[in-house]
């Protein structure tokens, strides 16, 4: 499985600070076994997350696209509509067992707006910012979405 890691930071992009988003991002691709094809770091602007994702998706064929940032409640944060902006079919369990499994650890788990969803045989899930909420939330995924790739793939396995 072929995978890029967008970390979403107007501050980071800038340079201000260490992306320490982004490694948990890759350490996610590389626990499914996935092959890395490229990680970076853009800011918070709507046009430029969706082109990236339609290039990660469209020009590079990436089965799996994550994203990092920008799925708050700030004006700035514009990724769940950047992400939609690409999306041909939403994915909502995912991004509904992200906020389930943020749940034990903050009380403003609810907050999250990210979401999941497929553009063609790519899956495009957006992940919290905190590197601490990405490991969290990733156990809670890491089981369905090796398979969810497999079956954009058009592998016909048994559901489990």
């Amino acid at each position: 499985m072929r995978a890029a890691a967008l970390t979403i930071s107007t501050s980071k992009a800038a340079g201000h600070g260490t992306d320490e988003s982004g490694p948990q991002l890759v350490e996610l691709v590389q626990s499914l076994g996935g092959e890395l094809a490229g990680a970076e770091v853009i800011p918070d602007d709507r046009e430029r997350i969706a082109e990236r994702l339609r290039h990660w998706a469209d020009v590079e064929q990436c089965e799996l696209v994550l994203t990092s940032g920008g799925t708050g409640l700030s004006p700035t944060d514009v990724t769940p509509e950047a992400t939609r902006d690409v999306l041909e079919r939403e994915a909502p369990g995912i991004a509904e067992a992200m906020r389930a499994a943020s749940r034990p650890h903050t009380e403003h788990w609810m907050l999250s707006r990210a979401v999941a969803g497929t553009r063609g045989r790519t899956l495009i899930v957006n992940l919290p910012g905190n590197p601490k909420a990405i490991r969290e939330t990733a156990d809670a995924l890491r089981p369905s979405l090796a398979h969810a790739v497999a079956l954009l793939s058009g592998a016909h396995g048994q559901h489990g």
